[in-house]
């Protein structure tokens, strides 16, 4: 037996709460896995509470990431005792996911643990920072360099976004930092925010194109925000997009990619190929300083899992959240 968060759906309705699961309910996989750390993402919010379609059968295990050790492999690149761990891949939505003591999965799926962190710091980095780490190498991998002007994050105070402002500061761009919670600023600030901007003059419906200011640009929100944020790139400027946080729809012009040569790029990191994967998750190594990790991440144990993600849908959640399986 195992503990987990189950999200359940029948005539009774939708409900998600801890369980005790027995083993030989875990799903089809060639890789088991004792978990030691899970995290919370904004995709895992929107599962718990109902709040977005993102449960695609049930009962579910939520939870898109994962840190642990493996407990039994039948796939060749893994063995019994190796340090493992996994982001995305539809776990949590078509597979059970890492929240859970116990996980069993598709070995294809998982990268090995790299040794420089502990599996807390990879769950403090978890999805939302390797998403991030594939921002930035978009925006260099586009001709995006510290010397081109400022770039700006979008929902910085949210996981992704702290995360894209501490990498971007560290590799010497100059960062502003939008956001709807100005009690964040001195956090951002810390964080190497040159700027913080509210998020509600981006929000709104703007004008095809703006006065041009963004060299390059991380945006988690979409919507009417990063139609804006398009609006007033710079001539050759790069936006990277990776999130719906303001909704699915992109109301734009195609005036900024036609007249100013704006390339917008998309980001998905469920998907993502598994040398990419790798690349991010070394650079990360690199670039992504430890004390701003440790300054972005709160902890939590399993059974404050539900309560947190009604709080992280409300906006009242910033930076990461790491779970503790074993608490």
């Amino acid at each position: 037996m195992f503990k987990a968060v189950l999200i359940e759906k029948d005539e009774a309705g939708y409900r998600a709460g801890l369980r005790e699961i027995d083993d030989a309910q875990l799903p089809e996989g060639d890789v088991t896995v004792d978990v030691t750390y899970s995290t919370l993402n904004y995709k895992d919010g929107l599962a718990i509470t109902g709040k977005g379609p993102v449960v695609r059968k049930f009962p579910m295990v939520p939870g898109i990431d994962l840190a642990g050790t493996v407990r039994e492999s039948r796939h060749p690149d893994y063995k019994a005792g190796d340090r493992v761990i996994l982001n995305g891949w539809g776990v949590g939505e078509t597979h059970w996911g890492g929240l859970a003591q116990v996980a069993r999965l598709k070995g294809d799926w998982l990268v090995p643990l790299p040794e420089a962190f502990t599996p807390r710091q990879a769950m403090a980095i978890g999805t939302a920072g390797y998403t991030a780490m594939l921002c930035v190498n978009a925006l260099e991998r586009h001709g995006v360099s510290p010397d081109k002007g400022e770039v700006v994050v979008t929902g910085a105070a949210g996981g992704v976004g702290s995360t894209a402002v501490a990498l971007l500061s560290r590799l010497g761009y100059t960062v502003v930092a939008v956001s709807g919670r100005p009690e964040e600023a001195d956090y951002l600030r810390g964080l190497g925010a040159a700027e913080i901007l509210d998020r509600a003059a981006f929000s709104q419906p703007g004008k095809p194109l703006a006065r041009e200011r963004w060299a390059g640009a991380v945006d988690v929100v979409g919507s009417h925000t990063l139609a804006n944020v398009c609006a007033a790139a710079k001539y050759r400027g790069v936006v990277a997009a990776c999130g719906l946080a303001q909704g699915m729809d992109l109301p734009a012009s195609v005036a900024p990619f036609i007249l100013r040569g704006v390339s917008l790029i998309g980001i998905d990191s469920v998907m993502c190929p598994r040398a990419e994967r790798l690349d991010a998750w070394g650079r990360l190594v690199r670039d992504l300083d430890p004390a701003k990790l440790d300054a972005i991440t709160d902890e939590i144990g399993l059974t404050d899992v539900v309560a947190t993600a009604e709080r992280l849908m409300a906006g009242r959640v910033r930076g990461r959240v790491v779970v503790d399986v074993n608490r």
